[in-house]
């Protein structure tokens, strides 16, 4: 899977995706959007927080960028945090303009933040478990927030938007 338009596919759902996914959560009190809902961070905020979390980290990582020790919680404030994601996603979407077939063949090592092993595996599957991790969370985000009734609406990437 190391085709470079299947990651311009994928940046631009996730743009997509959490465009859609901010616009519902504003319309949540802050305390709605920071309560213990039982989700595996707990809250929608501290979920889109290590949303954030993980593609600074990844991007930092496969861009031999040093990688602050960010933390979880980036942001407490939600307007503040909607705009880093904001620039994470136009960052994303550079970046990803950046990738051809060869530096997503080659293999990248790193040290995992949270069990200190050492890995070496190929680029397009540490590209690919970027977008499958945000799509994972963001629907943990969508539950919270069908919980809460408020609908999303299709988050398939069928119906991702033709540019």
């Amino acid at each position: 899977m190391n085709h470079p338009d299947y990651y311009r596919t994928m940046v631009r759902y996730n743009q997509w995706m959490n465009g859609k996914i901010y616009a519902c959560c504003a319309q949540l009190s802050d305390g709605d959007r920071k309560a213990d809902r039982g989700a595996f961070f707990k809250s929608i905020h501290a979920t889109l927080n290590h949303l954030l979390y993980g593609d600074r980290v990844w991007v930092c990582r496969l861009s031999h960028q040093p990688c602050p020790n960010l933390g979880q919680d980036l942001y407490a404030d939600f307007d503040e945090l909607y705009q880093a994601r904001t620039e994470m996603d136009t960052a994303l979407i550079d970046w990803v303009a950046t990738f051809t077939p060869a530096w997503l063949a080659q293999s990248f090592e790193y040290t995992s933040n949270i069990d200190r092993q050492v890995r070496r595996l190929p680029i397009w599957l540490l590209v690919t478990h970027l977008f499958n991790h945000q799509t994972h969370h963001r629907g943990q985000v969508t539950t919270l927030l069908c919980q809460l009734g408020i609908d999303p609406g299709p988050t398939d990437l069928p119906w991702l938007p033709l540019v």
